[in-house]
């Protein structure tokens, strides 16, 4: 059978079909693909994204751009046997394939979930509310968040050949920013597989993705001010990219995720009679077998009291001793290789140096894994690696162990006396993407993480009761941030609406609150209105506009509102019904609930027949800022702020969200309460 030669996306087309190097399985070492010889020229890619893919996806809203991820994410989810497929030779167990494969699609799900719910109806969103600059009113600013117009080029690693593109390529998507994705070479036949299945479905805008298999080339000198980069894999080659002469002369923005040494620390409330014991020790075992330890979020340092070294290191010894390792297609098979021979080389070398300053408790030939050996035919041409436990008798006196950082299935045990020292090494990794703590003692924690937080991007706090349902140490999530200070890279990826936010350009607007309503497509106060006979509330969602609005009519509040309120809804508060106490507070007086402002400000803008309006499902921003007395009278004005189209869904009619701004004001035209409200609205269709 002929070994594929793999190629790239280049402008649309692919491109490549002279043999290169020859890219081996990590199994058994046979070839699985070629990678091509030519070189593509990165003008033509980044001229391709610039004139075809912004405009194909600026053409789309981040609505429409979301049900695009959703549909791609589902499609492969389809064809995700494919990709499994090709994962095995990658190292990758099923339950390692399935991190990888599903969790790049779940990303994708996670993303068109947060683009329907958080994005509006249009390329601008609004990072308000405006505030205004003079005393009349006239004058107003805000800020938005723009797509850049650019390219985003991302540099993945070898380890997640499919997760690692798609939790980037997902919020770059949805900010409408074309992306030309480099994976590492080693694993590449994964990435290019992922892509063929992307770039077949037909979902995809053209020149919205882009692939290169090999090396990069003069692809950054090709990059001007619009464009981006993100780079995940090791400091060093970040600490160089960074500074990359034209990357810097443009100010382009340079987004690192570094391998960083990561620790978990067992807190001295926890005995080795303990279930957090436990936890701590299946914990540091799962993350150092979990893809051969090939994650950089992997525990690399288990900080621990002195007088419970040697309990941790026996029972992760004996945890790691029942660890079978071999050919992921062997049943039984819970640890895979790592991704190359010379990756299995790099690691070799790494655990040597760390062996000059530390025992190794656990590995090949040592220990309990004297006799280890992987399974599976023609496993001895693969690039496997016996899991490794060494400790570090003399944590502060060893460098090498907060420097060094071996890229496979080893972990560093070290000991402390007080959990201030514990904290200190912890920083001696000098900033990581993830740390663990582990205690039933909220005081710890209040203690400790606040220190850690200064050093870690995440701190996964881990007992008996958040262990039923944990994600572990090491799982980035879409809705939470990934990346660390220091040595992991100072970057930031993922954390929700966050991510999507790092590929568009904030501006700060000015001007009159009519101008700004027109550029943010939301209604600011202050703007132009358009008030008419016909009741906001009777008006399909493709009939409403952005700046409709009712002023109410009028209402005066007396006291038996206020009692009829407080039986009603149990509400006595001494301010409503205490005259005496009432007249001793800031008020000088008996006011009326908040909620009943509320309560009766909907009473005078509602439309109470049928109509297009068909349930009003939330409240944003409220606040009652001046109190309603008795006698007082209210008005409400009723404006049309936000549009959200929503696709159509099969059991639902077709339907939008409108978000309404409302002001209550007293008799005197002083704003008494102020809130959103968010209703679902029918279309005429």
């Amino acid at each position: 059978m002929l070994t594929p030669i793999l190629q790239s996306l280049i402008a649309g087309h692919w491109f490549g079909s002279q043999p290169g190097a020859v890219l081996h399985s990590a199994v058994d070492g046979s070839p699985v693909a070629l990678a091509h010889a030519e070189r593509p020229d990165f003008a033509e890619a980044v001229h391709h994204a610039h004139r075809v893919g912004v405009p194909a996806l600026l053409a789309l809203d981040f609505q429409q751009r979301a049900a695009r991820l959703k549909a791609l994410a589902a499609h492969l989810l389809e064809h995700k046997e494919t990709l499994y497929t090709l994962s095995r030779h990658t190292g990758a167990t099923r339950a390692d394939g399935w991190v990888d494969i599903e969790g790049g699609t779940g990303t994708l799900f996670a993303y068109a979930g947060i683009g329907a719910a958080e994005l509006p109806s249009g390329n601008v969103v609004h990072e308000g509310p405006a505030v205004p600059l003079g005393r009349k009113g006239g004058f107003s600013g805000t800020h938005i968040l723009v797509p850049r117009r650019g390219v985003a080029v991302h540099i993945n690693a070898f380890n997640f050949p499919v997760w690692g593109m798609l939790e980037k390529f997902a919020p770059s998507f949805l900010a409408g920013m074309p992306c030309i994705v480099k994976p590492a070479t080693a694993t590449s036949y994964l990435t290019e597989a992922a892509v063929r299945l992307m770039h077949d479905s037909g979902l995809l805008p053209p020149g919205s993705l882009q692939l290169v298999v090999g090396g990069t080339g003069d692809l950054l000198e090709r990059l001007t001010e619009p464009d981006v980069v993100t780079f995940t894999g090791s400091a060093d080659t970040a600490a160089r990219l960074r500074v990359h002469r034209n990357l810097v002369a443009r100010s382009i923005p340079f987004n690192a995720e570094a391998d960083s040494l990561n620790c978990a620390i067992l807190a001295p409330d926890v005995g080795p009679d303990d279930e957090e014991f436990e936890l701590f020790v299946k914990e540091v075992a799962r993350e150092m077998t979990v893809k051969a330890g090939q994650k950089c979020t992997a525990i690399r340092r288990a900080i621990v009291p002195r007088r419970h070294l040697d309990a941790v290191a026996e029972r992760l010894a004996a945890r790691l001793a029942k660890t079978v390792a071999g050919d992921p297609a062997v049943e039984g098979v819970k640890m895979g290789a790592l991704a190359s021979r010379a990756q299995q080389a790099d690691v070799a070398a790494r655990v040597a140096q760390l062996a000059e300053g530390c025992e190794i408790v656990f590995g090949a030939g040592v220990g309990l894994g004297r006799g280890w050996a992987p399974v599976g035919e023609g496993v001895a041409q693969g690039a496997f690696f016996a899991p490794t436990l060494l400790r570090c008798a003399h944590p502060h006196e060893q460098d090498v162990v907060h420097d060094v950082e071996a890229f496979g299935p080893v972990s560093t045990l070290m000991p402390y006396d007080e959990v201030d020292e514990a904290v200190a090494l912890a920083a001696r990794g000098r900033g990581s993407l993830v740390s663990t703590l582990v205690t039933r003692d909220p005081a710890i924690a209040a203690h400790v993480v606040p220190a850690a937080a200064v050093w870690h991007g995440r701190v996964h706090v881990l007992e008996r009761e958040a262990a039923v349902e944990s994600t572990g140490h090491g799982s980035p999530l879409p809705g939470l941030k990934h990346g660390g200070p220091g040595r992991a890279g100072g970057g930031e990826e993922l954390g929700g609406a966050r991510a999507v936010a790092h590929y568009l350009q904030r501006c700060a607007v000015q001007g009159s609150p009519t101008m700004l309503a027109a550029i943010t497509g939301e209604y600011v106060r202050g703007a132009r209105v358009r008030e008419s006979e016909v009741h906001p509330f009777r008006r399909h969602f493709e009939d409403l506009a952005v700046g409709d609005s009712l002023l109410t009519h009028r209402r005066t509040v007396g006291e038996a509102d206020i009692v009829a309120f407080g039986g009603l809804s149990g509400d006595y508060f001494y301010m409503h019904f205490d005259e005496i106490a009432a007249k001793e507070s800031p008020f000088g007086k008996r006011i009326a609930h908040g909620y009943f402002v509320l309560s009766a400000a909907a009473g005078l803008f509602v439309s109470p027949a049928p109509g297009p309006v068909l349930a009003n499902y939330g409240l944003d921003t409220l606040r009652f800022v001046k109190p309603v007395g008795i006698g007082d009278t209210i008005q409400s004005r009723l404006t049309c702020k936000r549009k959200i189209d929503k696709p159509a869904k099969k059991d639902q009619p077709p339907q939008g969200v409108v978000a309404w701004d409302v002001q209550v004001t007293n008799q005197h035209g002083e704003l008494v309460a102020s809130y959103d409200i968010l209703t679902l609205v029918l279309k005429r269709g």
